[in-house]
């Protein structure tokens, strides 16, 4: 990624710049449009003041929701000045997202623009009088302990143990002696999940300023070098300019005005739920004179949750707050005026009463801590100081928000577009056509987004930290089969700090629970299990939904967690990190699996299976699902190499990992018509183009299948080769098609495949699976897109944090090994589309073996590659591979530097 523009903060502080407002034949129609407006607003001013909605600001959102598509037509006609270039102050580098009209109310998935800390997060439509900003906060959940004193996380009851392992065991030989080796459900082991619930928005923040008259010289953008959302227009003269942004050394989100004129028109601010359906209406309320505060719930009964949100000004500005009885006389709202300023922000702060200390049997699964405010005061407190200057909040802002993501930086040869607005080029790309500067924008516009989502006390959820309801999709929660695994697929190769809150969550809400769920579902006493979907709460057991074992019968998803537990130590070797953390969480897991795997009793060739299995969302419930055995197989691996590092002295349970891992069936087998099977039993149907690609999960992101070795992988029946085993994949690949098959059209099923045709080294199918994702699955504000698709689709913010990954593996790749005394192979530019981005840099890789990496290429060749040392590492063989050929081998040594040529 480029920084090359740096810029004073005062003039940021100060924009006067003023445009020439020209072409201005629509200012009639934009008179006629703007008394249409008024007379419609206060028609619904009238009518909720009959009705009791809760604000003047309210109305204003009313009217926004139900006048919203008009009133952009009405924004267009005003907007009458011809665009011809990038707004003021946009990245040279063209790193940014820009627009000349402001998001649609209705279209929050596809036109809304986010901003975030991990903490709390907000999106943004960019408004001008008035800007409509949805609010987030990253544990205000719906449903646990909270909502229900007796939920369990969706597990039986310890008196039930006995009838589980019953069950479990007349399952078991059901799959064994069925004549198929399937069943058609397992019911009996799943429950009710109860009040599983949903992350939920926390309504919206109205920020109205009492202006009138034409818009013109409108822009809004999205700056990736600095994460700061932007929004400048024109109107009566006037230029205005409003940043916002969520900083998180201050875990707080800062909205900044200011005017090219001396004053700025009159302000105010206030909360509103109106819009959000289901979200109880809060108190809101004069904590001081410049201070709102909301308390509300989110649901009845539910968590609580406090916003805080204080003004600053400058100038001789008056701030006033006013409280107005709600009717009814149940609750309170408030507004905060400001009058004769010159700039004015607003700060918010925004928490709950969830505690991810208190899941745990020691707190009887409560997860309840103590209320919010007295944190949330002391934030807000220090963030808006009287010392403490705007500008030196932005700075620490931008200064942390670089430090995380400048040292990775990428380069595909592109030339910024400084002249087509970002929702234009989104419209124009085509599929194997392409746009090198939009690829690249695409590329860093997901590190932003996993920066924005993950650096909280929660890791990033289905859609991020960005929701607009009280209830999401799917809970917006933790799918663990995929999704959350695809949210880190790059955090470690693009050198991003942000894993620790994904293991805090996976040791506190997983691990607890799921030691419960292994003794009473599955009658085993040592480690913890979870399955595929997952809460704030442990819900650790199988949700019942119907015949819901292609979705619940999924006790690998801590297995593949566990895969990015021993990732982080294997490119940091922090040893201090994974003796306290890492290795704590492998070993319970693999404790578990040891217990759980059984001896093969139809085919009855020594192996170790598991029983019952489904491959992740795929209907047959059977034995030996390829996806399981081989991400077993990698954590018990894992275990060996780890073991010396952890401090560990229990040497009997190494050996049974040892000679376990030496009986369990790998899970590769070839079946009848080329394919690598998914299932033990040979059962594939080469038309079956479902959108998971879970037997390919040791070609990508494991390992299994793109290092397979016959000598410690093989099976007594036969006797592949590794190529064999890479042919077999890829004709599984090719069957699975492009990621539009009946059963969905995602654009996390496309990046996946991308990626997988890029570990086959296969340039052309991957840049059409690429293009094809970007062309098909993301919105003109760059969200990625779960169909049905139009401007009210669900986000889903996998594929855009799979996006980058499945990218660099095809300009770098260096997958694990089975041993750390097998040579780790980093083979450049793979899958590289050389007619696409002939030329291009990466600087900062991370790579296994505490390694970093900088590559540079011209057409479509590579020119030069430096990789340096931690000063920490573990000796280990390595080898540089370009196509096909080894053009280098060395051993890894403490703080070295190695220079290759080509």
């Amino acid at each position: 990624m480029m920084f090359t523009r740096r810029r004073s903060r005062i003039r940021r502080r100060s924009t006067t710049v003023m445009w020439d407002r020209g072409h201005m034949e629509g200012a009639e129609l934009g008179r006629e449009l703007s008394l249409l407006t008024r007379v419609c607003v206060w028609g619904l001013a009238a009518l909720a003041l009959y009705t009791c909605v809760d604000s003047w600001d309210a109305v204003a959102l009313v009217y926004n929701m139900l006048y919203g598509r008009v009133a952009r037509l009405a924004f267009l006609a005003f907007s009458t000045s011809r665009v011809i270039s990038a707004p003021p102050s946009f990245p040279t580098s063209g790193n940014g997202l820009w627009y000349t009209s402001t998001g649609d109310f209705d279209s929050w998935s596809t036109e809304w623009l986010p901003i975030g800390n991990g903490y709390i997060a907000a999106t943004l439509p960019g408004g001008t009088a008035q800007e409509t900003t949805q609010l987030n906060i990253e544990s205000l959940w719906s449903g646990g302990p909270f909502q229900d004193p007796t939920y369990n996380g969706g597990n039986m009851l310890p008196s039930q143990q006995g009838t589980m392992a019953q069950d479990m065991h007349t399952i078991r030989q059901a799959i064994f002696q069925s004549p198929n080796g399937t069943i058609d459900n397992v019911e009996e082991l799943c429950t009710d999940p109860g009040a599983y619930g949903s992350y939920a928005a926390a309504g919206y923040l109205l920020s109205t300023m009492n202006v009138t008259g034409t818009v013109s010289n409108y822009f809004r953008w999205l700056d990736l070098d600095e994460a700061v959302a932007h929004t400048m227009w024109t109107q009566d003269t006037t230029t205005f300019h409003r940043e916002s942004f969520c900083s998180h050394p201050a875990q707080t989100c800062f909205e900044h005005i200011n005017a090219s004129s001396s004053a700025l028109p009159a302000l105010t601010y206030a909360f509103s739920a109106v819009a959000e359906a289901g979200l109880p209406t809060p108190n809101v309320t004069c904590f001081d004179n410049a201070t709102l505060s909301l308390v509300g719930f989110v649901a009845t009964p539910g968590m609580e949750y406090e916003i805080l949100a204080r003004v600053r000004t400058s100038g001789n500005a008056q701030v006033t707050c006013t409280t107005v009885p709600v009717p009814g006389g149940l609750t309170l709202n408030a507004t905060l005026t400001v009058t004769g300023a010159s700039e004015a922000w607003i700060s918010w702060v925004g928490g709950t009463e969830y505690d991810m200390d208190s899941g745990d049997e020691a707190h009887g699964f409560t997860f309840r801590g103590p209320s919010p405010h007295n944190e949330l005061l002391g934030l807000l407190t220090s963030a808006t100081a009287t010392s403490t200057e705007y500008s030196a909040v932005l700075d620490a802002h931008v200064a942390d928000y670089q430090a995380l993501i400048t040292p990775f930086e990428l380069s595909l040869g592109q030339t910024p577009d400084l002249s087509t607005p970002t929702d234009q080029l989104k419209a124009a790309y085509e599929t194997n056509v392409g746009n090198t500067y939009f690829e690249w924008l695409l590329f860093n516009f997901g590190r932003y987004m996993l920066s924005g989502s993950a650096r909280g006390t929660l890791p990033a959820n289905l859609q991020g930290k960005w929701v607009q309801s009280q209830s999401n999709p799917w809970g917006a929660d933790y799918h663990s089969n995929i999704n959350i695994q695809m949210n880190y697929w790059f955090a470690e190769m693009t050198n991003m700090d942000v894993v620790t809150p994904l293991f805090d969550y996976i040791e506190k809400t997983w691990a607890p629970r799921g030691a419960e769920t292994a003794q009473i579902l599955y009658n085993i006493s040592q480690g913890w299990v979870t399955h595929d979907e997952m809460n704030i709460f442990g819900h650790t057991g199988m949700k019942l939904e119907g015949n819901s074992a292609q979705w619940a019968d999924y006790p690998e998803s801590a297995v593949w967690m566990m895969i990015h537990v021993w990732d982080h130590f294997d490119y940091t070797n922090d040893v201090s990190w994974f003796k306290s953390q890492g290795w704590p969480l492998l070993k319970g897991v693999a404790q578990f699996h040891l217990q759980k795997l059984i001896p093969d009793e139809r085919f009855n060739d020594s192996t170790l299976v598991v029983n019952p299995c489904n491959s992740p969302e795929q209907v047959p419930i059977t034995l030996g699902c390829a996806h399981s055995q081989q991400l077993i197989w990698q954590l018990f691996n894992a275990i060996e190499k780890g073991f010396e590092a952890s401090g560990d002295t229990d040497r009997d349970f190494l050996n049974e990992v040892t000679s376990v891992r030496a009986q369990m069936d790998k899970g590769i087998h070839i079946g009848y018509w080329g394919q690598l099977q998914e299932w033990k039993v040979d059962m594939d149907s080469p038309t079956d183009t479902h959108r998971h690609l879970s037997h390919l999960i040791g070609l990508y992101p494991g390992y299994a299948v793109t290092n397979f070795d016959p000598s410690i992988q093989g099976y007594v029946k036969h006797n592949y080769t590794r190529q064999e085993v890479l042919n077999a994949a890829e004709i599984s690949l090719f069957h699975r098609g492009n990621g539009t098959g009946p059963d969905a059209d995602a654009g996390w099923e496309k990046v996946w495949r991308a990626a997988c045709w890029a570990q086959l080294a296969n340039s052309s199918e991957f840049y059409t699976e690429l293009s094809y994702a970007i062309d098909r699955n993301y919105a003109s504000n760059l969200f990625s897109l779960y169909p049905p698709l139009g401007p009210d689709a669900i986000f889903q913010i996998d594929a855009n944090l799979g996006y980058p990954a499945a990218l660099l593996n095809a300009l770098i790749q260096a997958p694990d090994v089975a041993s750390v005394s097998t040579p780790l192979t980093i083979t450049v530019l793979p899958a590289l589309p050389a007619d696409k981005w002939p030329s291009g840099s990466i600087k900062g890789a991370r790579i296994r073996g505490g390694m970093t990496l900088d590559l540079e290429w011209e057409n479509g060749e590579p020119t030069s590659l430096t990789i340096r040392t931690d000063q920490n590492v573990q000796a280990r063989p390595v080898q540089i591979v370009h196509r096909g050929e080894t053009v280098a081998s060395f051993s890894s040594s403490n703080s070295m530097t190695k220079s290759v040529g080509f």
